[in-house]
């Protein structure tokens, strides 16, 4: 055995104090030898490899604190999301809503909509006020055209307003004792708002005995609703160009809703006109969207007026008769399609239906009109400074026999100029 050279593995405990202040902890090396060498001459010899290792575990140490930073980097990141998650789970549940269903703060991004039921009687008790109002006008004008036929329709008016306050005191009650069913709540609704259509349309018919022009009317949308709206009795032809003009007045914030939008077979957003949320006013043809440089929550009377062309898709946007922007591409070379629905307060998800109250108008709406051809520059400003020379739409006309209305939005006399601000 003595005649062979023999390895012996030993430990070297190589603890400097260098060492230590360098690694924060002792280490322990391994290192074989043979067996008749001298330890301090091995030692020497294995400085290199140690010296190596030394290099090796200063880039993992190195590599450990880079990663630890990153580690709580993320742990910060995750930390936020959760905060965030819980706060969108706390906001989602019925129990965490507010007062008329808004939950506490929480961003109202359309900061008119009415959830509760508190503010639908508000409104009711409003609606009532404005058609009691419309029908004392309408005595006082009886009086000095005292016939049997008036007084009878005066005297059915006024009992349909009787039993509208009944309904209304009813469904304060019913408020005030346990829910019974939201089937029995809309229901309930679809009753108030059938007979505030039929009561509105009555008065409506009894007006038009007064001898005044059937264009001299606007449309108010007191609140955010999907039920309240109006809607045009004919459809729009095809048009490979057009303009469209009304006079419009909201100061609702964010975005006064959808002053009308148009909708055929298939096709939902054929021409619509809204501002929605915090985006500028759109104007959507076919899908194709354009945003109009339009100024107008500031509660006053405006006067708009968009042209477009199919050829190229060419359009021009004029506030209060002055020209603010214009473009092209926007849906080129797509006419506009027949036999769809007209509605005027709200934006359509389907043919005749599909609102969404975030998207309904907020304000006061007049004069709406629609030619199949694009109106010159003189034309526009003729019917924004109420010229004589002005000219109703060829294709859809603003008077009372053309218009349909829904859901308690409100009728008043307008005329352009004589009513502004």
């Amino acid at each position: 055995m003595d005649g062979f050279s023999w390895k012996l593995f030993l430990l070297s405990c190589l603890v400097a104090a260098g060492s230590a202040q360098d690694f924060g902890q002792t280490q322990f090396i391994c290192t074989s030898v043979p067996k008749d060498v001298d330890l301090c001459t091995a030692t020497m010899q294995n400085s290199g490899p140690a010296e190596d290792l030394k290099t090796t575990v200063m880039q993992l140490r190195e590599t450990v604190l880079q990663q630890k930073e990153t580690i709580m980097n993320q742990k910060e990141t995750i930390r936020e999301l959760t905060s965030k998650l819980s706060r969108c789970e706390s906001q989602s549940l019925p129990e965490a809503a507010g007062p008329g269903g808004r939950r506490p703060g929480s961003k109202n991004t359309m900061g008119d909509v009415s959830r509760g039921p508190t503010d639908t009687l508000a409104q009711l008790g409003q609606t009532l006020q404005t058609l009691k109002q419309r029908l004392e006008n309408l005595e006082q004008y009886s009086r000095g055209n005292n016939t049997v036929q008036a007084n009878s329709l005066k005297d059915l008016l006024q009992n349909k307003i009787d039993d509208m306050e009944k309904q209304v005191l009813s469904r304060v009650n019913t408020l005030e004792e346990p829910k019974q069913g939201q089937r029995n709540d809309t229901d309930q609704r679809n009753r108030v708002e059938s007979t505030l259509t039929s009561l509105h349309h009555r008065i409506t018919d009894l007006e038009k005995g007064k001898d005044r022009p059937t264009d001299k009317f606007q449309l108010t949308f007191p609140l955010r609703t999907n039920y309240m709206y109006a809607k045009a009795k004919r459809s729009l032809p095809e048009m490979y160009s057009f303009s469209v003009c009304l006079w419009l007045k909201s100061n609702a914030s964010p975005g006064v809703g959808t002053p009308f939008s148009y909708a055929v077979p298939g096709q939902a957003n054929e021409l619509v006109l809204i501002e929605w949320g915090n985006n500028p006013m759109e104007i959507l043809i076919n899908d194709k969207v354009a945003k109009l440089p339009f100024l107008i929550n500031d509660g006053k009377w405006h006067h708009l007026c968009i042209t477009w062309t199919t050829r190229d898709g060419m359009w021009e946007a004029f506030q209060d008769g002055v020209m603010r922007g214009n473009g092209e591409n926007l849906a080129p070379y797509h006419p506009i399609k027949p036999q769809g629905v007209l509605v005027l307060g709200q934006e359509q998800d389907t043919l005749g239906g599909g609102f969404d109250a975030t998207q309904a108008f907020v304000g006061e709406l007049a004069n709406l009109n629609i030619w199949d051809r694009k109106l010159s520059i003189g034309e526009i400003y003729n019917l924004a400074t109420c010229n004589s020379k002005a000219q109703a739409g060829n294709v859809f006309a603003w008077t009372e026999p053309n218009i349909e209305i829904f859901g308690g939005a409100t009728k008043w006399t307008f005329e352009p100029c004589r009513s502004l601000n």
